[in-house]
């Protein structure tokens, strides 16, 4: 059976952690500096990813998660030393609006688990982050800076990360080539499209999603916030409009 985790560098100083045997493919981010480590989210904590990351570097590791859903913080657990948004504060206290039973089903579907792997003592992670941020950090990992972007819309807090010096763009779940999600009450379909205007304004060579093909053109911000522009123009930017397709891509609303 193929392992649980898929890593694959990037450069010399930079992984990704995939999760590939769960259909929303979940990649983490492991940036070192010559300081410390940056883990952008931890995946879906079926496994222990802390034990993947001290195979490639043995620094300290500040997790960050790009926002608090359970797909990206469920190795959280691993790492003390974690930052979030000041947003998703709440659901860090146990305020998370799905049931842990919904979330396991979530977990299970369409995933080829660990034999070892029991979903019955699976949770919702909590904890107090070591840092809360509000967007527009500079975190230096020594020699390497990275900066923290509030982009909700997503989820509340949502963050992207923006390495100028290398034009790499972290794009969490804001970005990614499958279908979108900005239909649950959580979701902000005005501030999505703010977000994008941001991002696409970066002159970013290399984006980097949270789900899915690594493959994305470093075009695609810019897409979709056209393609945003337009449903806005047409009264369609809103919960309940349904579900629009493009090129590699959808939208649900």
């Amino acid at each position: 059976m193929l392992p649980w985790f898929t890593t694959e560098q990037l450069a010399p100083d930079t992984w990704v952690i995939s999760e590939y045997r769960h259909w929303e493919e979940t990649h983490c981010y492991l940036l070192t500096g010559t300081d410390r480590a940056l883990l952008i989210d931890t995946g879906l904590g079926i496994c222990n990813i802390y034990d993947e990351v001290r195979k490639l570097t043995d620094k300290p590791v500040t997790a960050i998660a790009t926002h608090v859903h359970w797909d990206h913080i469920g190795g959280h657990k691993y790492f003390p030393d974690f930052y979030a948004h000041e947003a998703e504060l709440p659901w860090l206290n146990g305020e998370f609006p799905l049931s842990a039973e919904t979330v396991r089903e979530m977990v299970m579907d369409r995933c080829d688990p660990p034999e070892d792997f029991d979903v019955s003592t699976y949770t919702i992670f909590k904890g107090r982050p070591a840092r809360l941020l509000k967007g527009g950090e500079r975190l230096d990992l020594g020699g390497r800076v990275v900066q923290a972007l509030h982009t909700p819309g997503h989820s509340p807090g949502h963050l992207c990360f923006w390495e100028e010096a290398r034009g790499d763009l972290y794009t969490g779940d804001l970005v990614y080539l499958d279908t979108l999600f900005a239909y649950y009450p959580s979701t902000d379909p005005e501030a999505y499209l703010a977000s994008l205007e941001l991002i696409a304004a970066l002159p970013a060579r290399r984006v980097l999603p949270a789900h899915h093909t690594l493959k994305v053109s470093p075009e695609l911000p810019c897409q979709m916030r056209d393609a945003l522009r337009q449903l806005k123009q047409e009264g369609n930017l809103r919960h309940g409009a349904g579900t629009f397709q493009y090129d590699g891509w959808a939208i649900w609303l």
